[in-house]
């Protein structure tokens, strides 16, 4: 049996709490025997690590220690996948640029704040992940974020939606999803997750679904 390990805390803004629980019905259904822990304890302990397969963060900003941090990085570089979602993932330990550099990614803004709508645009035979599924409309904070140029991107949104000062340069089109390597582990991001309630919209469930199945260990 497969194990993967949750960490939930930081910002209660980001619902930690229900979305761990939600990502623990998907992976419990998935056949993942879960842990899930209310500090960042767990990453301080490279044994612990070394033998789960998929590391789920569910913590937005706070900080990280550096060794926590090198113990993580080291444990999905040996080959334990690791896989989250908006800023539980990506606005995580703002100071921390090894994290960032793993990651793929950092969060800078969000035009509108809440209840936004914009459509997610799949892109078209990107990866088993995607395969599939339709593009699909969310309300929801729309995430503009700093992206690694080397991460595959699975999903972009379109920016401008809601109006501002970064409306000046024109049309973007900003990543949703995507994955890149690290060492021998594999790391999946989805912008999408400011609430549990945004994986209501099936495509988004799935998204994570399936992205915790490719990014767990193989």
């Amino acid at each position: 049996m497969k194990k993967a390990l949750l960490v939930q805390g930081g910002w209660d803004g980001h619902d930690p709490v229900g979305v761990s629980m939600l990502f623990k019905e998907i992976l419990e259904t998935e056949g993942f025997s879960v842990q899930i822990h209310d500090s960042l304890n767990p990453f301080a302990d490279p044994v612990l690590l070394s033998g789960v397969d998929l590391i789920v963060p569910i913590w937005t900003m706070g900080k990280i220690e550096e060794q926590s941090c090198r113990n993580v990085l080291a444990a999905v570089e040996g080959g334990a996948g690791i896989a989250g979602c908006h800023g539980g993932m990506c606005d995580a330990f703002r100071d921390t640029t090894e994290w960032q550099f793993m990651t793929g990614g950092q969060w800078v803004a969000h035009p509108g704040n809440d209840g936004v709508e914009y459509r997610v645009r799949i892109k078209r035979g990107s990866s088993p992940i995607t395969e599939g599924i339709a593009d699909f409309d969310v309300r929801t904070e729309q995430y503009y974020l700093h992206v690694d140029p080397a991460v595959d991107v699975l999903a972009t949104t379109r920016f401008p939606v809601a109006d501002g000062p970064h409306a000046a340069n024109g049309e973007v089109d900003m990543p949703v999803v995507w994955t890149k390597r690290w060492g021998r582990g594999k790391v999946f991001y989805n912008s999408l997750g400011h609430q549990a309630g945004v994986f209501g919209a099936p495509e988004a469930r799935e998204l994570m679904r399936r992205g915790f199945l490719w990014a767990a260990r193989t």
